[in-house]
């Protein structure tokens, strides 16, 4: 039978996740002795203007399901609106490094994830090439070296985002929710980073819902495995290494009893490239995710 594989990348979207949340997911990995991918938010915490989401479809929803001042704390979702918004980089640099000496792959998420994640869609060429110059100077300013992956906040992604990623030269992106990997097709135009997506649901998609009932969630996530394919789950720093970390690590203990192995995305990304002849190209569209509010980047079926 094909060995089962699964790669976990951390996203990092706030200040108090990566001052916090960070450094119990390093304990957590090292207890199973797993490697993952974590992407950092690296300019200010703006996370309190998020507000202006209220006008989403699901939106109300998704913030009733996960108890959304829970996993943030007041604190945070009043950052960038009573009070400036921290910056996280100067603030949780040691946290930063801590996670890439402790061998887990390290790279970009986003400079201000607000900006991003509400903003991308109207911004000009030369303003998402200055916002992704920001978070690409001030990841080399802490690791000392060009960051070789991206993972867009919140899965927001475009030619224009998709062109930076290729004039940064990264080996890969993860910003797309899809089942393959592939090389991604937008505008007309096919981009020569590779595209690793997210294919598990995440699990601020998944609580509170009835069909999914916590207690069965592991095992629910255990059985949307592929052996022989291509497995990525996406987690939290917010919410699988503070609220849900308990959860969290029981998943990696049932996996590893499950002999579920696990790979960092740049170790499967060099995998693939060595056969890149092989590798699709499928369109990047704008669609919507069952539990997630909004658009997001998707990986158009072929």
């Amino acid at each position: 039978m094909p060995e089962t594989r699964l790669a976990i990348k951390v996203d990092v979207d706030t200040d108090r996740g990566t001052r916090v949340g960070v450094p119990r997911l390093l304990d957590i990995l090292d207890e199973f002795g797993v490697k993952a991918t974590f992407l950092f938010s690296l300019g200010p915490d703006n996370t309190g203007r998020a507000i202006r989401r209220i006008f989403r479809p699901g939106f109300f929803g998704k913030v009733a399901r996960t108890n959304v001042v829970a996993i943030y704390g007041l604190r945070t979702l009043l950052n960038g609106v009573l009070w400036p918004g921290p910056h996280v980089g100067r603030r949780n640099q040691d946290v930063m490094r801590a996670a890439r000496d402790r061998g887990h792959e390290v790279g970009i998420h986003c400079y201000d994830h607000i900006r991003w994640q509400d903003g991308l869609m109207r911004m000009s060429r030369a303003e998402v090439y200055a916002e992704f110059d920001k978070a690409r100077r001030e990841f080399e300013r802490i690791y000392g070296e060009p960051a070789k992956t991206a993972g867009a906040a919140g899965w927001q992604a475009n030619a224009l985002s998709l062109a930076a990623y290729d004039a940064a030269g990264l080996l890969y992106a993860s910003d797309a929710r899809g089942t393959d990997v592939f090389f991604p097709l937008a505008d007309g135009v096919v981009f020569r980073t590779l595209q690793i997506p997210t294919t598990l649901p995440t699990l601020d998609e998944l609580l509170g819902r009835p069909e999914h009932p916590e207690e069965r969630l592991v095992e629910q996530y255990l059985s949307w495995l592929r052996p022989g394919r291509l497995n990525v789950l996406t987690a939290h720093a917010e919410i699988e290494g503070m609220m849900k970390a308990d959860l969290f690590r029981a998943l990696l203990a049932q996996a590893q009893k499950k002999n579920v192995s696990f790979v960092r995305l740049d170790e499967l990304a060099r995998e693939y490239l060595r056969q890149r002849e092989r590798i699709p190209v499928c369109e990047l569209i704008q669609g919507e995710v069952d539990g997630r509010s909004g658009t997001l980047a998707v990986q158009k079926a072929a």
